[in-house]
């Protein structure tokens, strides 16, 4: 396994700036059979099994065990840590959304303009709690 496919917030360096306080090398990955979901009420996305899907992300590598759980923990219960196959072979962690979701692709450029700050704040304030 060659590290975490991220699909939604995590891909974002000002979110892994406060969560891990830095960013982990990441490198473009595509996931066919899986769609990037967005959430009822949510701003962030889920990652499901979809058949006609091709989910875009990025794959981090280099996470500590230390990292690696805490990101587990910031996932939390509605998110199955899975191991997926990407489009190059390579396979990679994934967390898996396990409850409804919106019939529509998540909008990362969206998310990007009008969220990503907002969502940036509650991860820090995730972050001191967090021990």
């Amino acid at each position: 396994m060659e590290g975490l496919f991220v699909y939604g917030t995590l891909r974002f360096p000002e979110v892994l700036r406060v969560l891990l306080g830095r960013v982990p090398d990441m490198r473009p990955a595509t996931a066919t059979g899986w769609s990037v979901r967005a959430l009822p009420g949510k701003v962030y996305p889920g990652l499901v099994a979809d058949p006609d899907g091709v989910a875009r992300g990025l794959v981090m590598t280099g996470l500590t065990e230390d990292e690696r759980r805490l990101l587990d923990a910031f996932e939390g219960d509605s998110y199955e840590p899975i191991v997926i196959t990407l489009d190059d072979g390579r396979r990679a962690r994934a967390y898996l959304w396990k409850a409804p979701t919106e019939p529509y692709e998540w909008d990362v450029e969206r998310f990007a303009r009008e969220e990503l700050s907002a969502f940036a704040d509650g991860c820090r304030m995730w972050r001191r709690a967090f021990t």
